[in-house]
């Protein structure tokens, strides 16, 4: 099968397993892309460790290790939360800095966190709160920049930059403050000279339309750019965490990260959108999504079901089986608000489970399309199984207001074989 990046679907790692990586950040190295990002339990929200995974074409997955590991106390001690982890190298002491979220269970405690390693995957010290004028710096959701002149920055919800010290382990001046009231998951690139700065709005787990302003300078001023997706789409069910450039061919290209959370169960159902993001003066734009596209050309790849089939049940057992010989098989379904978790066995000739997994079929905004692909098997005769759980996500924001599905449904209207 062609290497191409998927999306909405969970990706896996080199032995099988869902590569787990959330609010996370992607720096090349080499000819080697890491990926870092939270890792996900299916029972509980809190903080678990920060993984990094290594590939050669943003397809295969190398677990690498988990580069930040719980602390027996303190900020990322037990019964704390840790997000939105991001890694920069830092041009003075060539050492890769590790900044993240870190609060308590209740999210009442935020705290940006501080650790260093002298070695891209870790394992990475971690060295307690980040400071700015020997204050802890006090916030949730952040991102990381560094310019094209070497200088870092930390980006902060609701808009909030400070520039870093030298050596990226201290906050030296605050650059902006408040530019955009109510957003989080920020998100600041830089692209022909022209800053862009990227929110979502506070919805919990659930998706929104994201937005963007754009300056000449980090102290402004920043103007309202608006949404860069189509509207009501909600950034094509995703979240931003980072947008990675490089240059392909002699251009720049830019690729816009995003996170389809899956509350509660993170681990298996929460996946990943990467996308194309086109970029011109004072425009940011995603205007359609593709399930797969290659990476290379930023074109879509057209991934479609050879075999029809029509399975809707929201009654927890209700499962579909067939057969299938090959080395992979891709399944092709609905997602909508009513829809929950399903799973899936994959079982060999001898009856035994190869692969198991949770795939999340819920979404507010109405998608059809590719819902799993299975890691690549030993040519052979497999049999599927695809069973409603009974279980579905519903969460509360802070305010109590509901969100989530309202139903277990599954949809499933096909499938494909690859030899």
């Amino acid at each position: 099968m062609t290497a191409i990046i998927a999306n909405g679907i969970p990706w896996f790692d080199q032995t099988g397993n869902t590569v787990n990586a959330h609010g996370g950040s992607l720096l090349k190295q080499g000819d080697h892309y890491y990926f870092f990002g939270e890792y996900k339990t299916n029972q509980k929200n809190h903080f678990t460790g920060f993984s990094c995974y290594s590939s050669v074409d943003l397809v295969n997955w190398n677990f690498e290790e988990m580069s930040l590991v719980p602390q027996s106390s303190g900020y990322l001690g037990p019964n704390r939360i840790g997000e939105r982890v991001k890694v920069i190298q830092c041009p003075e002491t060539n050492q890769f800095i590790m900044l993240m979220h870190t609060d308590s269970l209740l999210y009442d405690d935020p705290v940006i966190g501080l650790a260093i390693s002298d070695e891209i995957s870790g394992p990475y010290n971690f060295l307690g709160a980040l400071k700015f004028q020997n204050q802890e710096v006090r916030a949730w959701d952040m991102g990381v920049f560094v310019d094209d002149d070497g200088v870092g920055y930390l980006v902060l919800h609701e808009g909030t930059i400070y520039q870093l010290s030298k050596d990226f382990k201290s906050g030296e001046k605050k650059v902006l403050e408040n530019l955009a009231p109510g957003g989080e998951s920020p998100v600041l690139f830089k692209q022909n000279e022209e800053y862009f700065f990227i929110f979502s709005h506070k919805t919990s787990w659930e998706r929104n339309d994201n937005y963007y302003f754009y300056a000449d300078k980090l102290s402004g001023p920043w103007h309202e750019g608006g949404l860069f997706c189509p509207p009501n789409t909600l950034t094509h069910n995703s979240q931003s965490t980072f947008v990675f450039k490089e240059k392909r061919n002699g251009q720049d290209c830019l690729m816009f990260m995003g996170d389809r959370w899956s509350f509660p169960k993170q681990k298996d159902g929460a996946t990943y959108v990467w996308l194309p993001l086109i970029c011109e003066k004072h425009f940011l734009s995603i205007p359609q999504f593709f399930s797969a596209w290659d990476y290379q050309t930023g074109k879509e790849v057209s991934i479609v079901p050879q075999e029809k089939i029509i399975f809707r049940e929201s009654q927890k057992g209700k499962q579909f089986q067939f057969h299938f010989t090959g080395k992979s098989v891709a399944l092709f379904g609905e997602t909508n608000q009513h829809s929950g978790y399903a799973e899936v066995l994959i079982f060999n000739d001898e009856e035994k489970v190869v692969h198991q997994q949770i795939i999340d079929f819920y979404s507010y905004y109405l998608q059809d399309g590719l819902r799993y692909i299975s890691p690549t098997l030993s040519e052979g005769t497999y049999q599927v199984k695809i069973m409603v759980t009974g279980e579905f996500g519903q969460w509360t924001n802070k305010a109590k207001k509901i969100f989530g599905s309202s139903n277990s449904e599954i949809c499933l209207n096909g499938y494909t074989v690859y030899n």
